[in-house]
């Protein structure tokens, strides 16, 4: 297999490197939806530990913290590294501490400590950070810069389906042990993430044989080459505060997701909850899909902007907290979530050129906002109620609102 070291693939590869592009492409793909498995199976985990380990709301908000916490230690560092040895060797990292984490869940499960569940989570989202800041800058340069949004939603619509695919999991295993406590109620989650592990560790084996093009020199044709600093692009700095906003939101709007419809959908039950969640998760992976296809036709920036304000609508029903309408209301959230991440993402990393790695990790960091926002609406939940908590992530939507309208401005 041939390494395109010097031009754009789409303007002057061989049809080797052009095929070296594809395949790289398609396994960073399978990279996305290991980390949004991961994520689906949070969420479920969050309720699950509520009922067999006796937290609170609040408390198992750490949860979020401890994961999404992980992102913000693990970026720049990752950054650094895979400025030195590039994108592949980030990406190994990445999964080799990924599966660490999950087999950390072992001793966590048998001393039946919320403690250490946090650890082994924390250990899974440094993975999972690394995974991040090499996979979604890799996909945005393997192309055409003008394709960027459309290309790593695609690869992110296989996220989506992690995402659906952890609830499914976590239902069908975690709460059929609800009814205990401590270490029984815990070997189902012990057994979901060894056999993650081992998916885990194949995939690294996979990677660690196959050879990824470098795109050293894609980075450094996509520059705009003006002189400007990392901080003094108006589009990067503002991109990395609606990436904060956004995620905070995501995170908090699945985090409490099983709470929410238990409470305003009465005959469901914890599982059939987490069934729910699924639904969810389909509906934000079929946002991803067909908003990929819809940006070959509406400018992202404009998608954005109908798709935010969509949500603060949405936010508003939910709040209301009317039974099965806000429920509805709140899994039709999910779809236009679908294309925030990787549109904001993608923009905000465009054109940087040489920036673009430490611009990636800095965007990576910007995912904290998940760790904060499923405390604070713990503690609003706790106080209030689980539909008042919702107010936090509507906020959170109009701040995106704000970056899509200046962006489609921009132009």
């Amino acid at each position: 297999m041939l390494v395109n070291k010097s031009v754009h693939p789409a303007q002057r590869a061989g049809q080797p490197a052009v095929a070296a592009f594809r395949l790289a492409f398609m396994l960073v793909t399978v990279l996305f939806f290991l980390w949004g498995l991961s994520y689906g199976l949070l969420d479920v985990l969050n309720k699950h530990f509520q009922e067999v380990l006796h937290v609170t709301k609040a408390q198992s908000g750490l949860l979020q913290a401890a994961y999404f916490g992980a992102y913000f230690v693990v970026a720049l560092p990752a950054g650094f590294f895979m400025e030195r040895y590039g994108y592949k060797a980030g990406i190994l990292v990445g999964l080799c501490l990924y599966a660490l984490g999950a087999l950390l869940f072992v001793p966590a499960a048998g001393a039946a400590s919320f403690a250490l569940f946090l650890l082994a989570l924390f250990v899974i989202a440094l993975g999972l950070g690394c995974l991040e800041t090499a996979a979604n800058p890799y996909a945005t340069v393997l192309g055409a810069p003008e394709g960027a949004e459309r290309r790593l939603n695609l690869a992110q619509s296989f996220n989506g389906l992690g995402q659906f695919v952890g609830p499914v999991i976590g239902g069908s295993l975690f709460f059929s042990a609800t009814q205990q406590s401590g270490t029984a109620g815990l070997d189902s989650v012990k057994t979901t993430y060894v056999a993650i592990a081992a998916l885990v560790l194949v995939i690294a084996f996979i990677f660690g044989r196959t050879r990824l093009p470098d795109i050293r020199s894609q980075e450094a044709e996509q520059s705009s080459h003006d002189g400007r600093g990392l901080w003094q692009h108006a589009h990067f700095t503002g991109g990395v505060i609606a990436q904060f906003f956004y995620v905070a939101a995501q995170v908090g709007v699945g985090a409490f997701f099983i709470n929410y419809t238990t409470e305003h959908w009465a005959t469901l039950s914890n599982q059939n909850a987490s069934y729910l969640l699924s639904v969810a998760m389909v509906s934000f992976m079929v946002g991803r899909f067909f908003s990929t296809w819809l940006m070959g036709y509406v400018r992202p920036s404009t998608l954005l902007v109908a798709y935010a304000a969509i949500n603060i609508l949405l936010s508003a029903l939910v709040v209301a907290g009317i039974d099965g309408v806000s429920v509805v209301a709140l899994v039709a959230v999910f779809f236009f979530m679908s294309i925030m991440f990787p549109t904001l993402f993608a923009m905000g990393v465009k054109n940087m050129g040489t920036h673009t790695k430490r611009a990636s990790s800095v965007m990576i960091m910007a995912i904290v906002g998940g760790a904060i926002m499923p405390y604070l609406m713990g503690a609003l939940a706790d106080r209030y109620s689980t539909a008042v908590a919702y107010l936090l992530p509507l906020l959170c939507f109009a701040v995106v609102l704000n970056y899509a309208l200046r962006q489609r401005r921009a132009g």
